[in-house]
């Protein structure tokens, strides 16, 4: 590594499959940032040597992925406020000596719903399925554009109260909520799955009424629509969509915290899904 170059990566495991390195190649390549961008599989137990080596090492910044983004948590020495609040890290960047740690996930899936897709946010009803760390990340930034409501459901029901509860003294004039599965009623303008439920070929177990006329998005992606998505649209869902442009954008978001420069994601959006 050259002082002129700086060195960014995603850590993961398994890491195989990230998408990372080619989206963050398109937006260095628009931007004309120089850097190099590789990811690395990361035994369980060895995240915080080998994140300090990283950065030891004149490293730059960093993208988190599953298992790691706790472990990333505790090893920042500073965390953004929306880090704190999610409890969880996507993006550590090295800024004035300190390995700041942050997370880019809540906006990059609202800025992918509100401003991509257009979908209806603001007054109107949420259903988030699933109460674990990933819906964790999503909350905060989506109680900002003060949904008329938003419900938490969760197959374990004490899960999703426990969410609820720690995120009640942000809610202001949006109802929040915790039911289970089968309390579910058809009254959800949006439903957004947060369940991991898509990576094995499965769905949540709600009734099937409850997908009607509802705008319906799964932070899960992949070739092919989702288990979540094909029931969705089989039961008179008004629109669907996948998360990989949550993925592009917490990605440009994680950009423009290293970079302080913001790339431009529809094209690179694009190009990602032809090449899956």
């Amino acid at each position: 590594m050259t002082n002129s170059t700086a060195s960014y990566a995603v850590f993961g495991n398994p890491i195989e499959h990230s998408k990372s390195p080619d989206i963050h190649h398109r937006f260095a390549e628009q931007t004309k940032q120089v850097m190099t961008y590789q990811k690395r599989l990361i035994n369980i137990d060895a995240f915080e040597v080998s994140a300090q080596e990283f950065f030891n090492a004149g490293g730059s910044g960093l993208n988190i992925t599953v298992p790691f983004k706790l472990a990333a948590y505790h090893f920042a020495e500073q965390l953004t406020a929306r880090a704190k609040i999610a409890g969880a890290v996507n993006t550590l960047v090295k800024k004035n000596g300190l390995i700041v740690g942050d997370n880019t996930d809540g906006s990059g899936l609202l800025t992918d719903i509100s401003i991509n897709l257009g979908w209806p946010l603001a007054h109107e009803d949420i259903l988030i399925l699933g109460a674990g760390g990933a819906v964790r990340g999503i909350l905060e930034p989506l109680l900002g554009v003060k949904p008329l409501s938003i419900t938490i459901a969760n197959r374990t029901f004490e899960k999703a109260q426990t969410l609820a509860e720690q995120f009640k003294h942000l809610a202001g004039p949006t109802s929040l909520n915790c039911v289970s599965y089968a309390q579910l009623k058809n009254q959800y303008k949006v439903i957004i799955n947060g369940t991991s439920a898509s990576l094995v070929g499965e769905a949540p177990a709600v009734k099937p009424s409850v997908y009607n006329k509802a705008f319906c998005y799964d932070m899960m992606y992949s070739k092919e629509a989702t288990t979540f998505l094909q029931q969705a649209n089989h039961f008179g869902a008004q629109a669907t969509a996948d998360g990989l442009g949550m993925l592009v954008e917490q990605a440009a978001e994680s950009f423009y915290v290293w970079r302080q420069c913001r790339p431009k994601t529809a094209s690179v959006i694009a190009s990602i899904r032809a090449a899956m």
